[in-house]
């Protein structure tokens, strides 16, 4: 189930119980009580619960609702507009993420919007250079991606011999703007493979962040020198394994309107590699990274 009819049945689920347990509290249980009140004057004693349950029954809809709307209400309040957890499903940002990654994304980092609709009600901010952030993808909205933000609105970006030269803010004068080159220092070779092709570890810096991107030695880089104008509102996205990713690159720029969240945190990190011989079905984890557990740099 993609997240769009997800996010549709917990508004139904949520709104449904909240109705049912609102006509419950304000309608039928002062019937009910009314009726055990009566019950106990004739009697001349209080009764116990049991018997004022027998006596005065709540409905099972609304014992339901009553137990299944606090729940509903908290879980569409922290998805919606706090946090909402992900599965990293591909490699497209090793080294920072893995398959098996499970994640945590900030839905207020980039404004709250109405859970169904995706309409912002509130701006409270957004993307910053090398955020890694989660997004509806431009082709297929109903599909979510993550990838790393290079190019804000205003800068002109190009990409030639494998590495991204950024101007900032430049697009009203860009001749002038010194361009800031992402890519730096040769870090390792061999950890990752691609179809067994050792990748190429880089380093990149702007201002304080820094993290590590893969190149693919056998993809061999274009002569030709790519350059994109980022347009007002919308923003360039890359994955952190450039020969391994389908980003901006291919299908150009993301609106702010698309923003789901910033990615901050790995609360669980499952690895499904194993040997060929093993018994046990793929989709079975092998183990825990405990060691992939914490904020995401």
């Amino acid at each position: 189930m993609n997240t769009y009819y997800f996010s549709l049945l917990l508004v139904i689920g949520t709104f449904v119980t909240g109705i049912i347990w609102a006509i419950d509290h304000f309608v039928w249980k002062p019937k009910r009580d009314e009726k055990i009140r009566a019950a106990e004057a004739q009697a001349g004693v209080a009764l116990e619960p049991e018997q004022a349950d027998q006596i005065a029954p709540q409905s099972g809809l609304a014992d339901f609702a009553q137990a299944a709307f606090p729940v509903l209400f908290v879980i569409l309040i922290l998805r919606s507009f706090i946090y909402e957890p992900f599965r990293i499903p591909s490699g497209s940002m090793l080294p920072t993420l893995l398959v098996g990654d499970f994640i945590l994304v900030e839905k207020f980092r980039y404004g709250l919007r109405e859970p169904v609709s995706r309409k912002e009600f509130l701006r409270t901010g957004r993307p910053d250079r090398g955020d890694i952030a989660v997004f509806k993808y431009p082709v297929e909205p109903d599909l979510d991606y993550i990838k790393r933000v290079i190019g804000l609105p205003g800068d002109r970006i190009t990409y030639q011999d494998k590495t991204f030269f950024i101007q900032p803010g430049c697009l009203a004068d860009c001749a002038d703007v010194e361009p800031i080159e992402l890519t730096r220092d040769l870090q390792a070779v061999g950890e990752y493979q691609q179809q067994r092709m050792p990748l190429h570890r880089y380093h990149e810096q702007y201002n304080e962040l820094e993290y590590n991107v893969l190149v693919n030695p056998r993809v061999n880089s274009t002569n030709n020198t790519m350059v994109w104008d980022v347009p007002a509102e919308h923003y360039f996205f890359i994955g952190d394994n450039r020969d391994n990713s389908v980003d901006s690159r291919y299908w150009g720029f993301v609106h702010e309107d698309l923003l789901v969240g910033r990615a901050v945190f790995v609360w669980l990190s499952l690895e499904f590699e194993r040997d060929v011989n093993s018994w046990l079905p793929n989709w079975v984890p092998s183990k825990i990274r405990f060691n992939r557990l914490g904020r995401i740099k």
